[in-house]
């Protein structure tokens, strides 16, 4: 799968879990750049993704994710 398509449906999760039509995701977003983004919908959004892509983060990964590139990078992987 290529990085663009990942991103493009990411950005759709993250619509959908911060309930924000404005969001407009890329490699270097963090948890800075949305505003609704706390550590509750942290833990919706990442199992939001786990379900979509029908894969399971390590907490070593969880806790090495820096941005969503990192996030795209792990998909991959998988």
């Amino acid at each position: 799968m290529e990085r663009s398509n990942v991103l493009e449906e990411l950005n759709k999760i993250f619509i959908e879990v911060f309930e924000d039509e404005s969001i407009s995701i890329n490699e270097n977003t963090t948890t800075n750049d949305i505003e609704s983004w706390d550590s509750l919908n942290h833990i919706q959004m990442i199992t939001a993704v786990e379900k979509h892509y029908k894969i399971r983060f390590n907490l070593n990964e969880l806790l090495n994710f820096k941005n969503v590139g990192d996030l795209c990078r792990s998909i991959e992987a998988k």
